[in-house]
């Protein structure tokens, strides 16, 4: 073989082997380069699932169900993540770590949520009466549900009556308001009432007049399911649709909104109260009732509904003397909150309920209590 073709073999062969090297090379640097595109990608995913597949620990809804909307809907519609196909051996292992994160994650958050428990002792109950009602309506209340829930109820008149004081122990409030039944003498009432709560300290506040029966295991069962943390107008409407009014700040316009009646009873959160304090709070509740011309459970739902934007969550448990009683399932008084009586000509609208003679107990309400609490003395008569 010449020198000469003996040299260029040679060159060739190093030419050839530093391209091999260099072709080992890149496809090292390209199977790095792969790996570490993975690893970003998967890690970018973990981030993902953690952060969309975690179940939210929802705390108490805002409204009850019956008031759901579509601002529950979540945005887009229905979830849309694509699944993710892995090894087998790796998906096992990260679900069981991230089902011990979600189990964490709920623990925690659910202790920082916990809805608080709610007791007799976290209900303000205020009366409305008035003198004319003292002797026919007041010793009706006195000898039934008041004496359950005597240290949280508070009745609010209209004059001193040391007698009655004495009755409720220490219990009845001169608001000195008129004793009139028009619009200002009842939101004077309310105004009252809503003050009172507010300096009680306590987590809600339940109004009832002064014809109500209150089942108060029942009043406190149903309070139980929801947090008075949250905003809460409870009660039930004694019209089929919104109430309709003028607008007085702009009198070309309507408004509508709903509110519970007072003859069956309300209840309102303290979450809520703080809210309306700049409005109503003060005495200022007379003056918003003025301003609608409208009376007091009517100014209520108006501040609530229509100025606050909060809405009334019905509850159909309580009853008011405008519905007729005879319609009320006495197979379920138990779990009803509150009931009335009202007497039309010689029509008396009460209950439907069998017990003590009728010309001891028109009111039926008397019987009421002892289907409820039979180990009241007079039930055995």
């Amino acid at each position: 073989m010449r020198p000469q073709e003996r040299t260029m073999r040679v060159k060739l062969r190093s030419v050839v082997q530093q391209v091999c090297l260099g072709c080992a090379a890149l496809t090292v640097c390209v199977l790095v380069l792969q790996n570490l595109a993975q690893g970003l990608r998967d890690s970018g995913r973990g981030g993902d699932t953690a952060s969309t597949t975690y179940p939210v620990a929802h705390g108490w809804p805002e409204r009850a169900p019956r008031s759901l909307n579509r601002d529950y809907m979540p945005a887009g519609g229905e979830n849309t993540l694509e699944e993710v196909v892995e090894e087998p051996g790796r998906v096992k292992e990260e679900e069981e770590e991230e089902e011990r994160r979600r189990g964490l994650l709920n623990t925690l958050v659910a202790t920082a949520t916990a809805k608080p428990a709610t007791t007799l002792d976290d209900i303000f109950i205020s009366i409305k009466t008035t003198k004319a009602f003292h002797k026919t309506r007041l010793d009706l209340v006195l000898k039934t549900w008041f004496s359950l829930a005597r240290e949280q109820t508070w009745f609010f008149t209209d004059t001193d009556d040391a007698e009655y004081q004495h009755k409720t122990g220490g219990h009845l409030v001169n608001t000195n308001c008129s004793a009139s039944h028009n619009r200002r003498a009842l939101c004077c009432k309310m105004a009252s009432e809503f003050d009172a709560f507010l300096q009680s300290n306590k987590r809600w506040w339940c109004h009832f007049d002064d014809d109500n029966y209150v089942n108060v295991p029942q009043l406190v069962t149903t309070l139980a399911d929801y947090d008075p943390q949250q905003d809460w107008y409870l009660g039930k409407p004694s019209i089929r649709a919104p109430l309709e009014i003028i607008n007085r700040d702009n009198v070309s316009q309507r408004i509508s909104f709903w509110f519970a009646t007072g003859g069956a009873g309300f209840c309102i959160s303290r979450s809520l109260a703080f809210k309306m304090m700049p409005i109503a709070g003060g005495g200022k509740f007379i003056s918003v009732g003025e301003k609608i011309r409208l009376p007091d459970d009517v100014t209520l739902g108006y501040i609530i509904e229509h100025l606050l934007r909060k809405k009334l969550t019905v509850v159909e448990e309580f009853h008011s003397h405008l519905e007729p009683m005879r319609f009320v399932n006495t197979d379920t008084l138990a779990r009803q909150v509150s009931f009335s009586y009202s007497q039309y000509g010689s029509e008396m609208n009460v209950l439907p309920v069998d017990g003590l003679d009728t010309r001891l107990d028109p009111t039926r309400l008397l019987s009421v209590h002892c289907l409820l609490f039979p180990n009241f003395s007079y039930c055995a008569t």
